[in-house]
């Protein structure tokens, strides 16, 4: 039997201006737009590694 992948809930809590363009990018590819937008992923390295950038910017739970 596998395992059921371990899940996070990303939301946008701050603001985009004044962000480096590489962190701006990284909250489009996590699929956030809008302040208090949120979206559920798999809590894989590469998603992990996506949040960690821009950790000042938006709040994680896990699900």
């Amino acid at each position: 039997m596998m395992a059921e992948a371990k899940k996070i809930k990303v939301t946008l809590v701050k603001g985009l201006s004044g962000c480096l363009p590489n962190q701006r990018r990284t909250v489009k590819a996590l699929g956030l737009g809008k302040i208090s937008s949120s979206v559920v992923h798999d809590a894989t390295p590469a998603n992990l590694g996506m949040v960690r950038v821009v950790a000042h910017l938006v709040k994680v739970e896990e699900m």
